[in-house]
């Protein structure tokens, strides 16, 4: 068969099937995740992800381990939040939609108990093909901990880096993804987390891919600020390819992108995972149409959800994913 002109892809999570939360095991694990990759190729999904379900942390379920499960697997990471270490921490302005920290710094970060690769060997052998594996962008990581040990953001940012970096080199995926949703309202930091992310990038063998969103807590945005603004660090990346949260954000975002360097494909959101409106194949393809009216024809290689799945029902994301292949057939359909 032919490779279409756009690829499907999903972003990350999957809601965690009701079975698997009420009886954990690892067979049960690997079980769900082979429903979760089999839901995702009968759907028509080109690339797709492993559901991120290990990752869920019923004591932390407002960030679906996007952040807990990294950083509370490193070592040099205590657990323990003390009284004055959350008064530390909210004074952080820019972490005021969290509480309390992920973690307090205390010492060099270290690999700890963190396991990435048995984590994407497990999605290798039920995959049934090429899939995508996501990992967290250390600039957000970051942003989550209370620093006792480095004194300074950056060093902690890099200590982290060259963490994960260790962790994405050999992983048997078809393409790693960067996940970053705090820059966008941070635009400022943009040199600094770029550094960090090529430090991951680089060292993968295969393909990257870099997702950004505005946030996703409890259904709603966390970061304001636009596309544009972040246009230089955009370039700046070495990704094969970005993952954009498009279908949630204002169209003239769109404009912005045409300015992305030529060398990074595009990647962007047509479903919206804040509502749960089911998109039609027709505004899927409308939406499709339009950004490649405004970046210009044949720069759009991947159309996917603006984020992950997780606080969705099921049944909402799967006619969501199906939504997603057949808007995209139905575009390629009418430009060819």
């Amino acid at each position: 068969m032919s490779i279409p002109d756009i690829l499907t892809t999903t972003v990350g999570s999957y809601p965690v099937p009701d079975w698997l939360v009420a009886m954990p095991s690892e067979q049960a694990m690997v079980d769900a995740t082979r429903v979760i990759f089999d839901t995702q190729r009968q759907a028509g999904i080109d690339l797709p992800t492993d559901g991120e379900l290990y990752r869920f942390d019923i004591n932390h379920p407002d960030t679906n381990g996007m952040i807990d499960y990294f950083v509370g697997a490193m070592g040099g990471i205590s657990r323990e939040v003390g009284r004055s270490d959350g008064e530390a921490f909210r004074k952080k302005a820019e972490m005021g939609w969290r509480a309390k920290p992920a973690g307090i710094v205390e010492g060099p970060l270290g690999e700890g108990r963190l396991n990435l690769l048995d984590d994407c060997l497990r999605a290798s052998f039920v995959a049934g093909g090429d899939f995508k594996f996501t990992v967290t962008s250390p600039y957000m990581l970051a942003r989550t901990l209370l620093d006792n040990h480095y004194g300074d953001f950056s060093a902690l940012t890099m200590a982290i880096a060259d963490v994960m970096a260790d962790q994405v080199r050999g992983l048997p995926c078809r393409v790693l993804q960067v996940d970053e949703a705090n820059i966008p309202g941070n635009p400022d930091d943009g040199p600094l987390a770029a550094r960090a992310i090529n430090r991951v990038l680089d060292a993968v063998e295969g393909t990257t891919a870099v997702h950004f969103c505005f946030g996703n807590y409890g259904g709603q945005s966390v970061q304001k600020g636009s596309w544009e603004a972040l246009l230089e660090f955009l370039n700046s990346l070495h990704a094969d390819h970005l993952v954009l949260e498009l279908a949630h954000r204002p169209g003239d975002d769109l404009d912005a992108l045409a300015e992305i360097d030529r060398r990074i494909e595009l990647g962007i959101g047509v479903i919206d995972i804040k509502v749960n409106h089911i998109e039609t194949p027709e505004e899927v393809a409308a939406a499709i149409e339009a950004a490649e009216k405004k970046v210009g024809a044949g720069r759009v290689k991947y159309v996917h959800p603006d984020c992950g799945f997780w606080m969705l029902k099921r049944s909402v994301a799967d006619r969501k994913i199906e939504a997603l292949a057949k808007g995209r057939d139905l575009f390629l359909g009418r430009t060819g």
